[in-house]
């Protein structure tokens, strides 16, 4: 991927969100290593509950997330002033505004939009991952878009990581100098 090219990207933190299968997790260390910024896996911050009740195909609910949002957003607030990059579905706004009061700063988020489709048949191809594929729907319905919220890039999942990657990294450049 040649980014060469493409002004200097957001300066701060950034989530790197969406339903599960989306790609949070290769995005989010591409973005990471790309910005020279260190990466958190956030499905690692899930209380071990958590782990256990989606590897049985139980959804989380409000209850489950809001202590994994906790802990997400103490890393947001301690990373540096050069930021960090952190993989979180985000799914609600009220969720986004946790993390967003958590930063203390401008956080920006990338988020990636892609149809059930193919979210469906990335989760199939993962083998051994604990979010099992019946779960995508629930994560769905609780989606709440973020479009139109500040400092949102959505990028689209269908083209290559290294498209996804680019254009990420084109909406982040283009959150320069733009006010919170």
């Amino acid at each position: 991927m040649s980014t060469a090219a493409l002004p200097p990207a957001f300066k701060g933190p950034i989530i790197v969100m969406g339903v599960s299968g989306c790609g949070k997790s290769s995005i989010g260390e591409r973005l990471a290593s790309h910005l020279g910024l260190p990466y958190v896996e956030g499905d690692s911050l899930h209380p071990p509950a958590n782990i256990a009740k989606m590897s049985e195909g139980i959804p989380l609910d409000d209850g489950d997330r809001w202590p994994w949002l906790e802990i997400i957003g103490k890393r947001l607030a301690e990373a540096d002033d050069a930021g960090i990059v952190i993989s979180c579905s985000a799914l609600k706004r009220i969720y986004r505004d946790q993390l967003r009061q958590a930063a203390g700063r401008p956080l920006a988020f990338v988020y990636l939009k892609g149809s059930r489709d193919i979210l469906l048949q990335r989760m199939t191809e993962r083998p051994g991952h604990f979010f099992k594929a019946p779960l995508l729907d629930s994560q769905l319905a609780t989606l709440e878009s973020p479009e139109g919220e500040g400092f949102i890039v959505t990028v689209d999942i269908a083209p290559s990581p290294d498209a996804i990657t680019a254009k990420a990294l084109e909406g982040l450049a283009a959150l320069n100098g733009v006010k919170p």
